[in-house]
């Protein structure tokens, strides 16, 4: 199987076709998405921002983070990217809304690993943790890897779902 070497980073320039890409944070992840959106923008991606639309302290994330993750089960976005503090809640709040795989990323390989062997359709990030530069970075890496549907993944993923269903039913 020809998969890229999972320690180096994957760099995307403009995407080849325009990308619709939800994006959401509460008062603790809002500085980190307004980097993030302005530079999807730049990249040539077509950005909706579910909120928060300025910081307040007392909002919640669960308030943000679930019409994102809404949004990405339903495929009105292609993949999302949701924030708050410690990027802990909106993990957590986004893998409650069935369809969506999830998940808090601190580096290149579950950047991409997430997505090409898990079907990874959410990105979460820490706002009060992760730096521009290096949330940028991952950002990339996670819009740029693309699933192996392989056997073993594929009965993984059937397991996921079927497991989801479960829950769900």
């Amino acid at each position: 199987m020809n998969r890229p070497n999972p320690f180096k980073p994957v760099r995307q320039g403009a995407p080849k076709a325009p990308k619709r890409i939800g994006i959401a944070a509460d008062h603790g992840g809002y500085e980190l998405k307004e980097f993030l959106a302005g530079q999807l923008r730049a990249a040539g991606y077509e950005v909706v921002d579910f909120g928060d639309g300025r910081p307040e302290e007392d909002d919640d994330y669960p308030d943000f983070i679930v019409p994102l993750a809404r949004a990405v089960a339903a495929g009105m976005v292609e993949r999302g990217v949701g924030i708050c503090g410690s990027g802990v809640g909106a993990s957590v709040c986004a893998n409650k809304v069935a369809g969506v795989r999830a998940c808090l990323i601190h580096e290149n390989f579950s950047a991409h690993q997430g997505v090409e062997d898990d079907d990874m359709n959410l990105i979460c990030f820490g706002g009060l943790v992760v730096g521009h530069a290096l949330a940028w970075e991952l950002l990339q890496t996670f819009l740029a890897a693309k699933i192996y549907r392989s056997g073993a993944s594929s009965s993984r993923l059937t397991k996921v779902a079927n497991l989801e269903n479960k829950l769900c039913a």
